[in-house]
């Protein structure tokens, strides 16, 4: 099998990032603790200098290379852009954290960027077992990233079930992917959506695929019935472990969603959308309703996420190009808002103390008013509220299963985002209105200082200005 050189100028940014994450493992081995801030200043070099090489193809055509395996498209460069700039926010949110508790290491950073080399390879997949590929080199570097804290018997607990439900996950995915190749005969998306299309009726094998196959996505995404591991191991993980998996991850699933089902099974849309409308349904009403009970904020914020992933879902079930890009600028957006909140949490954290207890926010203006009022932004627009982008994203949403006819689905939506409008204003009542439990004045560190201040602020400066990211989802989908 030869392979042009040409056919890797594709690939020039996963590439870079193999290459430096294997090169800050082995520098990382010969460095003291004390000269450790090295892998870390590499890691958010490595992914500045990613997220460069990726925008400048985002103007370029649509090539598939590597015989059919990988697909460099400007959906794939806006996207993988997305990523590396989240993840270069939580591996800053990171340091504090992981300094404070003595597990300041390179392991972590390295791990973190063969994570993003994972969902680098789902974001480009041409074929089917691409995908899968990408996936397992995300996934099993996300199990070790929960397992971080080896003196941590929650984190332990945590890995050991999101290890065990991931891997049912993946083989559902890949079982659904092997009766696709039966009734198919290729692995290679174009050639699977030829040969679907070419069949005048759906047979019993194509039914089975499709509902694998959408099992393993809700399972990858966290939508109810199939959410049960993400309250556990957002609770369990360490927080910057559990900012990691509830952002980048989100964008990579996205376009996971859209290779398999939108590319792929394009054919069976009007089956894969009824399977999606009870997936989303469910997501908007559990994730919505049970977080209210939740006296801890990280449990909290991962119903939350599954209630997210609701909205995002809607998006995909109008099956129409506004209703993509809808829920392209909804899963980046809400990546955003995600490291946020999580980021907030190591805030208020310090050695010896998590402030993942909703109790932990009482009266933080008093503290800090800054980093209230950047709290309130990232609640206000995670519950929706204008001018945040979180309105922007639900509007999109909104506007896109309109449009299709479907208005009793954006009611839906917006019964249960009033719903789920409480606990996040909840949070903004106990930082203004409540005595703080201690008047021990925060001591964050500049670069955590700097993130969360930018980080409020963008998604403020999103939610006044949308239309330019908006505008760009809608060319990058054309």
């Amino acid at each position: 099998m030869n392979i042009a050189l040409s056919e890797f100028a594709p690939l020039s940014t996963e590439i870079f990032v193999l290459t430096m994450a294997c090169v800050i493992l082995i520098v990382d081995v010969f460095l003291s603790e004390e000269r450790r801030i090295v892998s870390y200043v590499l890691s958010l070099a490595t992914l500045l200098v990613a997220a460069l090489i990726s925008w400048s193809m985002i103007d370029n055509e649509t090539v598939v290379v590597l015989n059919g395996t990988f697909v460099s498209d400007p959906m794939a460069a806006l996207l993988k852009t997305c990523i590396f700039l989240i993840t270069f926010g939580v591996f800053m949110y990171s340091r504090a954290y992981l300094v404070a508790r003595g597990i300041f290491s390179g392991e972590y950073y390295v791990l973190g960027l063969f994570a993003v080399l994972g969902m680098m390879v789902l974001v480009s997949a041409h074929n089917l077992l691409t995908i899968y590929l990408g996936l397992e080199l995300l996934s099993l570097s996300l199990y070790a990233l929960v397992a971080f804290n080896r003196d941590s018997a929650d984190a332990s607990e945590a890995a050991m079930k999101y290890f065990v439900l991931g891997a049912l996950a993946s083989g559902m995915l890949l079982y659904g992917i092997s009766m696709l190749y039966g009734a198919t005969g290729s692995l290679d998306i174009a050639e699977v959506t030829a040969a679907l299309s070419a069949s005048s009726e759906m047979e019993m094998i194509q039914i089975f695929a499709l509902c694998f196959i959408v099992v393993g996505l809700a399972f990858k995404f966290g939508a109810v019935p199939f959410h049960m591991w993400v309250p556990d191991v957002y609770h369990g993980a360490p927080t910057p472990v559990t900012l990691f998996i509830g952002s980048a991850p989100k964008i990579a699933a996205f376009a996971m969603a859209m290779r398999l089902l939108e590319q792929t099974l394009g054919g069976l849309s009007a089956d894969w959308q009824d399977m999606l409308t009870i997936l989303a349904v469910l997501s908007l009403a559990i994730g919505n309703v049970i977080a209210i009970a939740q006296t801890n904020i990280k449990r909290m914020l991962a119903y939350s996420t599954i209630s997210h992933v609701g909205f995002l879902i809607l998006g995909l079930i109008a099956g129409t190009a506004e209703g993509y890009s809808a829920a392209m600028f909804y899963a980046i957006t809400y990546a955003l808002m995600a490291i946020g909140g999580f980021g907030m949490i190591i805030l208020l954290s310090r050695a010896g103390f998590e402030a993942d207890r909703l109790d932990d926010f009482k009266g933080l203006n008093e503290r800090s008013p800054w980093f209230a009022l950047m709290m309130l932004i990232l609640m206000f627009s995670m519950a929706g509220v204008p001018p945040t982008v979180g309105f922007y994203a639900k509007l999109s949403v909104l506007q896109a299963v309109i449009h299709v006819d479907m208005v009793w689905l954006a009611i839906v939506a917006v019964f249960f985002s009033i719903i789920g409008a409480f606990y996040y204003i909840r949070v903004v009542k106990l930082m203004y209105f409540d005595e703080p439990e201690t008047a021990e004045p925060l001591r964050p560190s500049t670069d955590l200082q700097i993130v969360v201040s930018l980080n409020g602020l963008a998604v403020l400066g999103l939610g006044v200005f949308p239309g330019a990211l908006l505008a760009l989802c809608a060319a990058v989908l054309a």
